[in-house]
């Protein structure tokens, strides 16, 4: 095994070892493994939700975003939005729906390495994870913001409602229209996920770099 690729993937733990302190290896392993089904969980539950409330809508209108699609009342949705300007939701994070579950999919597998990683370098393979709840929201935010200052000046109501970035998270409203936008129990459990990950490399750091320590020290005395 060259020097290199001994580096990057940190040292193997001998057999005695694992015997003497399992406790102290399978942590990190099964920290990284609790992470892994809290994100795949999460393709099945909502990452975001939104009702929507005007006087001849009293029992409110609801949206539900997935990581891959959006259910609800989005055809009435869309057609209020229809009137101000602004375009079908739909048309949002196109992109980001066809290719999150094979981005969740893929930070499961690197989370895998990373438990098989027993250096520093780990925290490269998770950081995707670790992450991904803060691209959400900057994602999320992007497009609300982008389609609401982005109205359409033909439209039937364009002369009564100036752009306005709508509200990602709480209350907001444009005219007689109020919004009431939460994160889903999906998005909570990616928000779990990337804390379980920071604590499985307490549990990596303590394991690791100890054993680096130990199985280096007769090579320097050597020296």
């Amino acid at each position: 095994m060259s020097r290199l690729f001994q580096s990057l993937i940190g040292p193997r733990v001998p057999a005695e070892e694992l015997a003497a302190h399992r406790v102290r290896y399978l942590a990190p392993t099964l920290v990284f493994m609790a992470a892994r089904v809290l994100l795949l969980v999460s393709l099945f539950l909502p990452y975001w939700r939104m009702e929507l409330v005007a006087p001849q809508y009293p029992d409110g209108l609801f949206i539900t975003a997935y990581v891959n699609h959006l259910s609800g009342d989005v055809r009435e949705v869309d057609g209020l939005n229809h009137y101000i300007g602004m375009r079908p939701l739909g048309e949002a994070a196109a992109f980001e729906r066809a290719a999150s579950v094979w981005m969740i999919i893929s930070m499961v597998l690197l989370v895998e390495g990373a438990a098989a990683i027993h250096s520093r370098w780990a925290v490269l393979l998770a950081l995707p994870a670790v992450t991904f709840p803060l691209g959400f929201v900057a994602d999320l935010y992007y497009w609300m913001r982008t389609f609401g200052l982005n109205l359409n000046p033909e439209a039937p109501l364009s002369s009564s409602i100036k752009p306005f970035v709508p509200t990602v998270v709480g209350e907001g409203g444009i005219g007689q229209f109020k919004t009431y936008a939460e994160f889903g129990p999906g998005y909570w459990l990616t928000v779990a996920a990337a804390v379980t990950i920071i604590v499985g490399f307490v549990f990596h750091r303590h394991a690791y770099k100890t054993l680096a320590h130990r199985l280096a020290w007769p090579t320097g005395a050597r020296a």
